[in-house]
């Protein structure tokens, strides 16, 4: 857990309580917060299984996946090729649209790219390619004049390349994949938030968790069937969650849109796949043990 990416405070807050219930289930534990020395720790340390719980660039996008395969260490959640297509937003969403996943209309470009025009005609969001957590994400509203001044400012610091797409109004589903079932689909509704941000996500309070979604069994069963594609197409294991738009302003089953699959899925406690998988009959300590037996390498 831990690390050294954008995202290390999320990863310490998964990571702490997954150490926990996993004690709590009669594992003996070592909680390895992780540095540029991993490599060495871990051959010292000979663990059967490693429990990934990092987030973010180097824990989640085929780099550690890639040292534990070298090292013959068996390791939660999915491998090396799977795990670095799934945090490039721009090749996930071309093997999601290959197979029939409903994506939104997008760019990949330079952020020096933007000039006095925009690059679409708004309303569209701009993400980097490689970040989680919402980190960097900006929403151009419809009656903005001129494209964000962020993205080419000093201040912006995940990287270079960013994707330009279409913004879907409506609302915000997700569902978790354990194994090869689809669990329950759960509707995000932010708290004082515009979308569901970095706060939304980990703040208490910072949003509400429908679960279940309250929505057509239609619609529930679809979004259940394209995570399930998703998880299956972009070659995750383990656990995974795909992320979803939902637009049933002007019809009842409305437009169904695919944004990203995550395979390191945040365990927080105010994270979704654990209250998706309580809402399936797994306890917490249930749900990691689970991930610690599905543990191998070559994934």
């Amino acid at each position: 857990m831990g690390g050294f990416s954008s995202e290390r405070p999320v990863s310490l807050a998964s990571g702490a309580p997954c150490a926990d219930a996993l004690e709590r289930a009669g594992y003996r534990v070592t909680r390895v917060d992780v540095g540029p020395d991993i490599a060495s720790v871990l051959t010292e340390l000979k663990p059967d299984v490693c429990f990934n719980a990092l987030h973010g660039p180097y824990g989640e996008d085929g780099t550690i996946q890639g040292v534990l395969e070298y090292l013959s260490i068996p390791y939660t959640h999915s491998g090396v090729t799977a795990s670095a297509l799934a945090m490039d937003k721009r090749l996930s969403k071309i093997v999601a649209k290959a197979v029939g996943i409903p994506v939104a209309e997008s760019k990949v470009m330079n952020r020096f790219e933007f000039t006095s025009a925009h690059p679409m005609t708004p309303p569209y969001v701009v993400k980097p390619v490689n970040e989680g957590s919402s980190f960097g994400v900006v929403i151009v509203g419809e009656g903005q004049s001129h494209p964000p001044q962020v993205i080419t400012s000093q201040e912006w610091k995940y990287g270079d390349e960013v994707m330009v797409e279409r913004y879907i109004g409506g609302r915000e589903l997700t569902c978790t994949v354990m194994g090869n079932v689809a669990l329950a689909v759960t509707e995000i509704v932010p708290q004082g938030h515009t979308f569901y941000d970095y706060d939304s996500k980990y703040v208490a309070g910072g949003s509400k968790h429908v679960c279940p979604a309250e929505i057509s069994p239609i619609v529930y069963q679809k979004i259940r069937r394209l995570s399930l594609k998703a998880h299956q197409a972009i070659g995750c294991r383990g656990v995974s969650r795909s992320d979803f738009r939902y637009d049933d302003r002007f019809s009842e089953n409305g437009e169904v849109i695919w944004l990203e699959v995550n395979t390191q899925p945040g365990m927080t406690p105010t994270s979704l796949a654990p209250e998706m998988a309580l809402q399936a009959g797994h306890s917490f300590e249930e749900f990691v043990s689970w991930m610690v037996e599905d543990a191998s390498c070559r994934r």
